[in-house]
């Protein structure tokens, strides 16, 4: 039987004292197993008590990949609690585990259920902040879906509260925790393509609806099985349609962060590693049209969703033996020029998505998640020396390397450290295609458009009353 648990107030913000991990300014000490021991915390060989904030799709996948029977079971952490909105899209996970207490309010979750240590969020993306926010004040460990934020300081904030109450973090860009990101680094560093200058990374997203300029104009009623008003949580209050959700939201700016948030976290991760990237000194956006030949022809202006195609150039400064670069991402079914580099029947990329780097020397491919490098011309790898291995490798997958990391192992390889740059570089990618045909110089530490102050109001949180943070 699961409960309906309604709204019921913020939970008291605690800071739980059982947790093992420091961080200052990126540098992270792990507290021996033997000192947690002394001071009642939790062994590695201990199973985790798990939470999911969001039961359905991803987090159904995520749930499994630490808990499901494809897990040896000798190795799966406890799920004690599983919290949706939507009854319809969280029964699959519900049936699998029977065992775990089911709620509508994160709220009432984290505030009646004391066993939880750690917790899963894979909401829409627009309720990122507030539920991560909760639990790390809680001291729960957390692992959230990507884009890790909507914005660039939901994204800030959630990395210096991750140091600041001492736990355990990832971010879902799960390609982060396999070979091929480590590969590319390797190239890399070794100077195989010497210094990289210009990267194109690509998606073939959206799958979904963009370029709506305007809000359905039915008012079907809610579903039983759906808590609208949590649905929303801080997004500002609109009335339900099936247009938004279940899977639609990514679209619209009040709920996601279009294709670029989908997916960028994903592809421009090995981009961000190799080349060992912080934040982009500007960003510029040129966007298809907003509208529909219909709606430009009303002149409409489209406050709604996210242009149906895009392309974005980021530029950042040099770094420490390499030199500036500038990054061009492209969705929405734009393209890179096919490189000379690549025979015609060959893949560009994997899938409908990737990243080519050009270097002094040459040039690398790889697919979405930086799977399946290769040397342009691909002939080339039959010559490739392979450089040493000195990155360690993740023997498990991302969600289990996150749960050691939850038990006193070492930091998860997505950590907020690095994520939460990496996030703040994707979503400031949404900044300039609100602000398209614009070149936007940015000051990542300030967090501050300097020679556009109007953009700066999207860099900001504007939460609806009674769900501030």
């Amino acid at each position: 039987m699961m409960n309906r648990n309604e709204p019921a107030g913020k939970p008291e913000k605690r800071i739980s004292r059982r947790n093992f991990m420091v961080s200052t300014a990126g540098i992270f000490t792990i507290v021996p197993s033997s000192v947690l021991a002394k001071n009642n915390q939790r062994a590695p060989s201990d199973k985790l008590n798990v939470a999911a904030i969001g039961a359905g799709g991803m987090g159904n996948s995520n749930v499994n990949n630490i808990a499901g029977e494809k897990i040896e079971p000798g190795k799966r952490e406890n799920i004690v609690a599983l919290c949706d909105v939507d009854d319809v899209q969280a029964a699959k996970t519900y049936k699998e585990f029977p065992g775990a207490k089911t709620y509508r309010d994160f709220r009432v979750m984290l505030e009646k259920q004391k066993d939880i240590d750690a917790v899963i969020i894979a909401t829409p993306d627009h309720t990122h902040t507030i539920a991560a926010m909760a639990a790390m004040q809680l001291g729960k460990h957390v692992y959230v879906q990507k884009p890790l934020t909507r914005l660039v300081s939901e994204t800030r904030l959630l990395t210096e509260m991750a140091r600041k109450y001492r736990v355990a973090t990832q971010m879902g860009n799960q390609g982060h925790s396999g070979e091929g990101v480590r590969q590319i680094c390797e190239w890399i560093w070794s100077g195989v393509i010497g210094d990289v200058h210009t990267v194109h990374a690509w998606t073939n997203r959206p799958v979904w609806p963009q370029g709506i300029a305007t809000r359905p104009s039915e008012k079907p009623p809610v579903p039983d099985t759906l808590s609208w008003d949590l649905w929303l949580g801080p997004a500002p209050y609109r009335d339900y349609h099936p247009d938004y959700c279940p899977f639609n939201w990514r679209a619209y700016w009040d709920f996601g962060s279009g294709a670029l948030g989908d997916m960028a976290c994903h592809i421009i991760d090995p981009v961000f590693m190799a080349l060992k990237l912080r934040y982009p000194i500007s960003v510029e956006a040129s966007c298809s049209t907003f509208v529909s030949p219909e709606e430009r022809w009303k002149k409409v202006v489209n406050t709604e969703t996210f242009p149906s195609a895009s392309i974005i150039h980021y530029n950042f400064p040099a770094r420490i033996g390499m030199p500036p670069v500038e990054l061009i991402w492209y969705d929405g079914g734009l393209m890179p020029v096919w490189p000379e580099e690549l025979a015609p029947d060959e893949e560009m990329g994997r899938g409908g998505s990737g990243v080519i780097f050009e270097g002094t020397r040459g040039k690398l491919m790889c697919g979405t998640y930086g799977d399946q490098p290769t040397l342009l011309p691909m002939w080339k790898m039959e010559y490739l020396e392979q450089p040493p291995k000195i990155l360690t490798r993740i023997e498990c997958n991302h969600e289990q390397n996150w749960a050691e990391a939850c038990k006193g192992g070492e930091p998860a390889c997505s950590h907020f450290d690095y994520s939460g740059p990496l996030n703040e570089t994707v979503v400031m990618g949404n900044l300039a295609i609100k602000y398209p045909q614009k070149k936007l110089e940015w000051d990542g530490e300030a967090m501050q458009v300097t020679n556009f102050p109007e953009a700066n109001d999207f860099v900001r949180m504007h939460y609806r009353s009674g769900w501030e943070l």
